[in-house]
């Protein structure tokens, strides 16, 4: 299984960036047998908090496939758009948590048994219309 996971940065090492200023999110796809890098978003423009809730739909459209976010802050109603669109968004412990730090615990975690938020994070990327179809059958 693989998944793309994102961070938040302003260094491409730390998870040291609010989702809604963040001028740059590095994407990476991660399984039980290692991580790789994929990308960089980047965003441009005035990313300031002033209530503009419009700024962060390039944002969210760009981490369409992506099943976790990590950030360093997020606001409840951007947090609850990541949610609708099936991105998990996850709080570093703090600006100083390092991306590569992340990525092992994660590839660890995946070779054995996930914590349940991890596991319903990962379920609904997994999950395909014919799987869907399936499971309701089966209810």
């Amino acid at each position: 299984m693989k998944v793309k996971i994102a961070f938040t940065t302003t260094d491409r090492i730390h998870v040291n960036a609010h989702f809604g200023w963040a001028k740059e999110i590095d994407v990476y796809e991660i399984s039980d047998h290692g991580y790789e890098f994929l990308e960089t978003l980047k965003f441009e423009g005035d990313l300031t908090e002033d209530g503009n809730e419009d700024k962060i739909t390039p944002k969210l459209e760009a981490l369409n496939g992506c099943t976790i976010i990590y950030v360093v802050a997020i606001g409840g109603s951007a947090a609850a758009r990541l949610i609708k669109k099936g991105v998990t968004p996850v709080k570093a412990k703090s600006e100083e948590e390092k991306i590569e730090e992340v990525l092992t615990k994660l590839v660890k975690t995946l070779k054995g048994n996930p914590p349940p938020w991890l596991r319903k994070a990962l379920q609904l990327k997994t999950l395909n219309f014919a799987d869907e179809v399936e499971n309701e059958a089966t209810v």
